[in-house]
Parts: structure tokens; C-alpha cells; sequence
């Protein structure tokens, strides 16, 4: 994130893929707006929540600007900010999840407002999916699971109403658009048994068990075979 050598403004940054329109994943926009125009990759239903519902589009504008981009539905090359290749290709697709909490009118029927992205390495042939909201695993989603070397999947709640039970909140998962880890449908029990070398959970709350190294929680995810993210963890695919 620090601004490439010679420079005292600016970012390495090429680009910015968003799954949705929550804070969490897009506050960071208005810390990049010192540096050069901005290309984002959003749905139209996520660039309306933050145009209409933050007032982004607006503001970046009256420093560094954006560029919106469509993510492709099939696999398409993810470009370098100058155009040149920069050897990946990606791909977007639906998944269930919920409005931003901002946004007093919900997307319509048609529109996507949560999604998951699929990268390929041209070089390596190396896929990753990258998942952090997911609101339910449906069919066409658990199809896609195995077609993955490296899967990143939401591991944001361990229970379905554990911001209540910790104090922390008191809406349940599954009302903020996030699947719990644990129970009968709980992600755990899916990711256990695909067939994925690298299965890892991201966007861990606080309040989520799982982050204590000596927890019962933890040793049932490790148990199963998947790994806790943390920052700086790096994958070679």
C-alpha cells in the first residue's frame, strides 16, 4: 500500500475487485483517494449502493476519480492499470447474500449484489476462488467448490447468533448475509468434504472463536482439514 519508489504519493495498488457494497469492503476506496484514478470492478448493483447509498463516486471524484468496470461473467483477462496483461484471468459470480445495511431500498430481483470471484493463473494454470460473503452454499455454488486449488471462503461467524451471545450485536448471521462455520448446515460440514488442497477461512470477526489459537472451535476446523487466514499469508499455486 505505500507509494512505489521516487514517489511520496501514490499506491502499487492496479485495481480493486469488490464482492459487495459493505463497509468493510469498501471504506478503503476513500483512503486510496490521494493517489492516481481508481479502477474498480463492480456489479451495477454494487456501484449504485455506493453511489447512491455513500456518495462515493462523488467524492472520489473531487480527488483521484473512478473508473468502473463490469466484472466479466466468464473467464476474461484481469488487466494492469495501463492496460498491459497481467497474466491472470477472472471471472464473477452470484452468490446469496444481503444488502449493505446503508441502503434502505433493496437491489431488485435481477440485480447482483454479492458475488465471488474465480482467478487463473495463465502461467500456472493455478485457480483461486475467492469468497468471503456467502449467504447459503446452493448447488451451482457446491459444483464450483472443487474447481479450485486454493479456496478463500467466509468464515466470518462460527454460530448463527453469536454477536448476541457475545454481547457484540444482535443481528444473526445468516440476517447479515454470511453462513455460520458450524451445525447441520454450517460451511464446516461442506469444506470437509471437498476436495480442495488449500481450504481457508477469511473475513474472521472478532467475535468468532476459530482466532483463539486453544480453542475447541479452532481444533474442529484444523480437524477438518481447513486453515485459519491470517495476515501476510501467502500462497503459491
Amino acid at each position: 500500500m505505500h507509494p512505489p519508489a521516487g514517489m511520496n504519493r501514490g499506491s502499487p495498488v492496479e485495481g480493486v475487485l469488490l464482492t459487495n457494497a459493505d463497509l468493510d469492503h469498501t471504506l478503503g476506496l476513500f483512503l486510496l483517494r490521494e493517489g492516481d484514478r481508481l479502477r474498480v470492478h463492480a456489479t451495477a448493483a454494487v456501484r449504485r449502493s455506493l453511489t447512491e447509498g455513500l456518495s462515493l463516486a462523488r467524492t472520489l471524484e473531487a480527488f483521484c476519480g473512478v473508473e468502473w468496470i463490469q466484472p466479466p461473467s466468464n473467464a476474461g483477462p484481469l488487466p494492469c492499470r495501463d492496460g498491459s496483461k497481467s497474466g491472470l484471468l477472472y471471472q464473477a459470480f452470484a452468490v446469496a447474500g444481503s444488502p449493505p445495511r446503508f441502503m434502505r431500498d433493496p437491489p431488485g430481483a435481477s440485480d447482483v449484489g454479492t458475488v465471488g470471484y474465480l482467478l487463473r493463473d495463465e502461467g500456472t494454470g493455478g485457480r483461486l476462488l475467492f469468497l468471503p460473503d456467502v449467504g447459503k452454499i446452493d448447488d451451482a455454488l457446491a459444483r464450483l467448490l472443487p474447481e479450485c486449488d486454493v479456496l478463500l471462503f467466509d468464515g466470518t461467524f462460527w454460530s448463527e447468533h453469536e454477536m448476541r451471545e457475545r454481547g457484540a450485536g444482535h443481528h444473526p448471521a445468516s440476517h447479515m448475509g454470511h453462513l455460520p462455520i458450524s451445525g447441520a448446515d454450517g460451511s464446516l460440514k461442506v469444506l470437509a468434504e471437498t476436495k480442495v488442497k488449500n481450504r481457508i477461512y477469511i473475513h474472521i470477526n472478532n467475535t468468532n472463536p476459530i482466532l483463539l489459537e486453544d480453542s475447541p472451535e479452532r481444533a474442529a476446523v484444523t480437524k477438518a482439514g481447513c486453515a485459519i487466514g491470517w495476515d501476510g499469508m501467502e500462497i503459491s499455486i
